[in-house]
């Protein structure tokens, strides 16, 4: 992974004391609120609905050991013993005191970490595929891309103040596991015919009020060029984007009103315009960036036990049966550790969970950690020998939850139990479908089930591509519960469709196992997922399960 230089030391540095004088004047009085807010924006901190809110970018979701730590002890000394992993793979302190928070980010700068534009119309923490040099299809490990976008983006003078926040993520493999058509800008890693490795280049996804599905702007652009072509495509939003509506100042609805034509246009003039500035330094700064991500030294065990543990011990099996993923390397696994166990708030890991990863990471996993978008932990490169052992410790930490791709692994936001923006709770809905489905025993045979629930109309919860997605609202005082369907989030990105009207925070679970214990009448056999029976069917059937009185009526 990437180490600071003695530049990027220096900058940290400078930037929390800079931070840390901007607190005191804050507290002191010499600084209004109104005038403070732009400046803790800068270093994302929040004022949420309780207390402040931190958010530690953690680049492209990779962390080390040490790093995890850190992050067990800031929770441990300044906030509650937890901390909350988002789907943009950073870290959230939900309860930090606003005198500490510059003792927070010079403890984060130890490690190699800050929370320097995690917030701000600025170019936001750039997200990757969390199983990032491992994975089986992967075309190139796409980290020092996102590490190259993150040094190109952090403090550019052009891009501090955007008419509106923007994302960035890179995949480097053919399954699409960053949701890269619902971001600002997606970089999809493709070969073009003679080879060459590119980059297929998408803009102006995103979810929020108004979702859209990204569209191809170039279809390999070479790695080389890549940098002058990011840059080509946020300045002409810079000067495009819309300043007067907050809700229609991202890109998309800049693509959407200008057309994707003019877009490609005005980006090819701006590219062909200020490509000859970047002469070169871009690649050399890659190959640099290159070699701290170098692929680690496999061994060669033997994997007998790992076999023989399987089939002696049906709780493994089911673990490893979903936790665990292809890795390129023979002999090895992706593991995916669940923090959402049955009841548990998603995301949520305490201060004791995360010395258990890093722990683990250090004695098993290459000293590697991964925050993925799905607000799960991932060690990238087990060996399988290790595996029983793994999780063996995982169990004693309450963390071999399995689960993972199944229905109780919720994403969800904070909703109305944190969140200043929240229309309505989102933690207590995840809880509570987790809950029913364990008791119910039917997760393995339901099968992969993506269930995403927002407690507002940002999205952050992700629920336009979910399965099952579901949108908390407030109508009259009162929470309601959208039920969009049909979302996909991979590499086939749609936007889920409204069911029909919301539910009550009572009616929302029983909608929902109506809804999934329906889908099993409904599928072909035991391997067709909920959406591809979604997408065979149709929504008619499925929305007949969670409005049976309004289907017997049209029957009669």
């Amino acid at each position: 992974m990437y180490i600071y230089n003695d530049f990027d030391e220096q900058f940290v540095r400078n930037r929390v004391d800079q931070f840390r004088d901007q607190v005191t004047r804050r507290i002191d009085g010499s600084l209004t609120e109104d005038e403070f807010k732009p400046l803790r924006l800068m270093n994302g901190l929040y004022l949420q609905l309780h207390a402040y809110m931190l958010r530690v970018a953690v680049p492209y979701g990779t962390l080390n050991s040490a790093q995890m730590d850190k992050l067990a002890y800031i929770a441990d000394r300044w906030d509650k013993g937890y901390g909350h992993f988002t789907t943009r793979q950073n870290i959230q302190y939900n309860w930090p005191e606003l005198r500490d928070v510059p003792d927070m980010l010079s403890e984060l700068a130890d490690v190699g970490m800050h929370a320097i534009q995690t917030s701000g119309n600025t170019i936001r923490n750039v997200t990757a595929d969390h199983f990032a040099g491992a994975a089986a299809d992967e075309i190139e490990d796409p980290r020092p891309t996102a590490e190259l976008l993150r040094q190109w983006s952090t403090d550019h003078p052009e891009f501090q103040f955007l008419p509106r926040k923007f994302k960035v993520a890179v995949t480097g493999a053919k399954a699409d596991r960053a949701v890269t058509r619902a971001h600002d800008i997606g970089l999809r890693m493709v070969r073009n015919d003679t080879g060459e490795a590119g980059f297929e280049v998408i803009i102006g996804g995103g979810l929020g009020r108004t979702p859209m599905v990204g569209k191809i702007l170039r279809e390999f652009l070479p790695k080389s060029d890549l940098l002058p072509y990011c840059e080509a495509i946020v300045s002409v939003y810079n000067l495009l984007g819309r300043r007067d509506n907050k809700y229609k100042a991202r890109i998309k609805i800049t693509v959407h009103e200008n057309g994707l034509e003019k877009i490609q246009e005005l980006v090819e003039s701006r590219f062909a315009q200020i490509r000859p500035q970047f002469s070169g330094l871009n690649r050399h700064l890659q190959s640099q960036i290159e070699q701290s991500f170098a692929t680690p030294t496999y061994v060669a065990n033997a994997t007998d036990g790992y076999e023989a543990a399987r089939l002696a011990n049906p709780a493994f099996r089911s673990w490893t049966d979903t936790n665990l993923s292809d890795h390129k390397a023979d002999g090895y696994a992706i593991v995916s550790i669940s923090i959402k166990k049955h009841g548990a708030t998603p995301g949520d890991a305490t201060s004791d969970q995360m010395r258990v990863m890093a722990s683990l990471a250090r004695k098993y996993g290459h000293d590697e950690l991964r925050i993925s978008h799905e607000q799960n932990v991932i060690l990238p490169h087990v060996h399988k020998s290790d595996l029983l052992a793994i999780y063996a410790e995982l169990r004693v930490a309450d963390l071999a939850t399995a689960n993972i791709g199944l229905i109780s692994d919720i994403i969800a936001c904070p909703g109305m139990d944190y969140c200043a923006l929240a229309t309505a709770r989102s933690i207590p809905i995840a809880q509570e479908i987790a809950t029913r489905f364990d008791e119910l025993k039917l997760e393995h045979e339901i099968g992969l089930l993506k269930i995403k629930i927002s407690g507002c109309i940002n999205a952050c919860g992700h629920h336009h591509v979910g399965h099952i997605g579901i949108l908390g609202l407030d109508r009259a005082g009162v929470e309601n519960y959208q039920i969009t369907l049909g979302g996909d989030g991979t590499e086939t990105t749609t936007i889920g469709e409204r069911a029909g009207p919301g539910f009550g925070a009572d009616d929302i679970v029983p909608a929902i196992e109506r809804l999934v214990l329906g889908y099993l009448d409904l599928r072909e056999n035991a391997d067709e997922t909920f959406l591809a029976a979604y997408r065979r069917l149709g929504a008619e059937p499925f929305v007949a399960l969670l409005y049976p009185e309004k289907a017997a009526k049209n029957a009669a």
